[in-house]
């Protein structure tokens, strides 16, 4: 099997050449490019919290290295699976004080067992509102059904 290349022989676009360079990292549009977000909810992030202590270069751009990637890519993850903004950044303080220590996961977990309890709250409640829409349509055809012919005909009052 094919050994798969290390993060850093992978060429990202926009990063800047010279591993070595306190300058190397990405710019704003290679994030945006590999997360799939805009360069606002991006800064909207970082002024969160969310990603704290990006570097910048000497002109004050903002630049992104792996950890700031998989930052954005968790935060990703964690809102597709319900949780909100509030909550991501309550795991996010968490995890900054001791990593994905058992605490961390625990919450995570209550968190998300109550995100599944609303989703299936919602479903059942969803559920019902069909139920009810088709029971409406039934008594309207009936009705439809009911009018004089040359009324449905007419597809309106005489």
């Amino acid at each position: 099997m094919a050994e798969l290349p290390v993060a850093s022989e992978v060429p990202v676009p926009g990063r800047s050449p010279g591993a070595g360079d306190p300058e190397a990292g990405l710019a704003i549009a290679a994030v945006c490019e590999a997360t799939g977000l805009s360069a606002r909810t991006v800064r909207y992030y970082e002024q969160l919290g969310l990603l704290p202590d990006v570097r910048r270069r000497a002109g004050g751009r903002r630049v992104y290295g792996e950890a700031e990637l998989e930052r954005l890519r968790f935060i990703g993850r964690l809102k597709a699976l319900g949780l909100s903004l509030a909550e991501v950044k309550e795991l996010n303080a968490v995890y900054a004080i001791a990593g994905s220590t058992r605490a961390m996961l625990l919450r995570l977990e209550e968190l998300l067992e109550r995100h599944a309890a609303d989703l299936d709250r919602r479903i059942a409640e969803l559920t019902g509102l069909r139920g009810e829409i088709w029971s409406y349509r039934e008594r309207t055809a009936r009705r439809i059904r009911a009018l004089p012919p040359e009324v449905r005909a007419a597809g309106g009052a005489p």
